[in-house]
């Protein structure tokens, strides 16, 4: 696990299309921003169980052909 610091309008960024900005800190609770893509499925973790099945199955259909070794590019070595 990585875990870092951040003050108030800072930025994480993960991966190229998603983005944590730190929007308020007031005492013991952060507000937290998340900018993602559509087909991103963000939830808190205390609803994961009582996640909604058919979006779910819908971000995991979406994120299927990527976790397939077939999507990733053939690596050629340079001479």
């Amino acid at each position: 696990m990585l875990v870092l610091s951040r003050k108030e309008t800072q930025r994480i960024r993960l991966g190229d299309s998603i983005v944590v900005t730190i929007v308020k800190i007031s005492g013991d609770k952060v507000r937290v921003g998340i900018e993602a893509p559509a087909d991103v499925l963000v939830l808190r973790d205390e609803l994961e169980a009582r996640s909604i099945p058919a979006q779910s199955a819908a971000a995991n259909a979406a994120l299927a052909p990527l976790a397939s070794p077939a999507a990733l590019p053939s690596l050629q070595r340079s001479a």
